[in-house]
C-alpha cells in the first residue's frame, strides 16, 4: 500500500480480514513515517507489515499489486513508476485531480497492468440487486441525486484539503463523486448539465462545497443533482430511479422499491457512509469486496469491477460541472 493517511487504516483492515489477501508493506512520504504507520499497525492491530523505503523500492519488489491511497496529486508518478515494473494498480478515487490527468493515468496503464478504482459503493449488496432489477424500472423517466454531507471547517484547515492543487476540487471531486459514479452505473452517461457550484459561508476553502445541478441523460430521462459538504448534521447519500413500472431508491445500503402495482420491498442493510462530521465513520467491508475483486480479478485475467477506464465516466461529468457553473452555461458531456 503507498500512503499512510486518513483511509491507510480501512484497507489494512480490509485486508487483515481477507483470506485472499495480505497487506505486506506500506510506502509513504518517507522510510520513518512508513516505519511508523507499521508500527502502529502491529501495536493496534498485531499485523506484521514491512516498511519501503521508496516507490521504487516497492516496484522492485515480488508484491502482486499495489493499493495506492495518496492524495490525488501523487499519482500521475507513483502509477507511472508502478506501471514500468508491470505493478497491477489499485487506487482510491479520484484517478487524478482534473479529466486530463486521470486520462493520462489512465493510457498509463492501458496495456500494461490492470487498474481499478475504488468505487465501493459498487460493490454493495444494494446497488448489485439495482442493477438486476433496472429492467423492471421500465423506460427512466427522472432521476434524483443527493449528497447533503457535512464537513465542519477543521478538515477543510488540514493542508490542501479542498483545493485544486492536491485535491482537484470540492465536494465533487472528493465526496458527491461516489454517489455520481454508483448513478451512473444504474442510468448510463450523462448527455447535457446546467450547474451552480459555490463555497458557501460554512467554510474558508478554495474549492466549491454546494453545487446544485439539472442533468440530461443520453436515454431521454431528465435529473437534478444537490451535493454539499455545509449540510449539518449530514445524512446519507441517496439516488432515486423513476421509471414508467416503478420507482427505487438506493441510499445507506439499502434499496427501497415502489412498484406501479402498489408492491413495496427493501433489499440490502442499512449502513453509515461518512456522511456527517467524521469523514472516517463506515465499516471496511465494502473496501474488502473491491480488494479482494480486484485480487480475484488479476488470477482470472479478467477487468475487475472498475476499471480506470470505465472511472473516467464520473471524471467527464465532473469535468462537465465544473466548465457549466464556470461558464453560466448548458455544457454537453464529452463521450469516454
Amino acid at each position: 500500500m503507498i500512503g499512510a493517511g486518513m483511509v491507510a487504516d480501512t484497507h489494512a483492515l480490509a485486508c487483515r480480514d481477507s483470506d485472499l489477501v495480505e497487506l505486506v508493506g506500506v510506502c509513504a512520504r518517507s522510510k520513518a513515517s512508513a516505519q511508523r504507520y507499521v508500527e502502529r499497525l502491529s501495536d493496534a492491530h498485531d499485523m506484521q507489515v514491512r516498511a519501503f523505503g521508496s516507490v521504487a523500492e516497492l516496484a522492485a519488489s515480488d508484491v502482486d499489486f499495489v493499493i495506492v491511497t495518496t492524495p490525488p496529486d501523487a499519482r500521475l508518478e507513483i502509477v507511472a513508476a508502478l506501471a514500468e515494473a508491470g505493478k497491477p494498480v489499485l487506487m482510491e478515487k479520484p484517478v487524478e485531480r482534473s479529466l486530463s490527468a486521470a486520462r493520462d493515468v489512465v493510457q498509463l496503464c492501458q496495456g500494461r497492468v490492470p487498474l481499478g478504482v475504488l468505487f465501493q459503493h459498487r460493490a454493495a449488496d444494494a446497488s448489485k440487486i439495482m442493477r438486476e432489477k433496472l429492467p423492471e424500472l421500465g423506460a427512466l423517466h427522472a432521476v434524483e441525486i443527493t449528497a447533503p454531507w457535512w464537513r465542519d471547517q477543521s478538515y477543510y484547515d488540514a493542508p490542501g484539503r479542498g483545493s485544486y492543487a492536491r485535491d482537484g476540487g470540492g465536494v465533487l471531486m472528493t465526496q458527491a463523486i461516489h454517489v455520481l459514479d454508483l448513478a451512473l452505473s444504474f442510468t448510463g452517461p450523462v448527455r447535457a448539465v446546467q450547474a451552480f457550484a459555490r463555497t458557501s459561508s460554512a467554510h474558508r476553502m478554495e474549492a466549491e462545497d454546494f453545487v446544485s445541478s439539472g442533468l440530461e441523460f443520453a436515454n431521454g430521462a431528465v435529473g437534478s443533482l444537490v451535493a454539499s459538504t455545509a449540510s449539518f448534521p449530514g445524512s446519507s447519500e441517496s439516488i432515486k430511479l423513476h421509471g414508467a413500472l416503478a420507482s427505487a431508491e438506493v441510499s445507506r445500503g439499502e434499496l427501497i422499491w415502489h412498484s406501479r402495482d402498489g408492491r413495496s420491498e427493501t433489499f440490502g442493510k442499512a449502513a453509515s457512509t461518512g456522511s456527517g462530521a467524521n469523514p472516517m465513520a463506515f465499516s471496511h467491508g465494502l473496501h474488502q469486496r473491491i480488494i479482494e475483486d480486484f485480487a480475484t480479478a488479476i488470477r482470472q485475467d479478467r477487468p475487475p469491477l472498475v476499471t480506470g477506464q470505465e472511472a473516467l465516466n464520473v471524471h467527464v461529468l465532473i469535468d462537465a460541472l465544473t466548465r457549466s457553473s464556470r461558464d453560466r452555461a448548458l455544457v454537453e458531456v464529452a463521450h469516454v
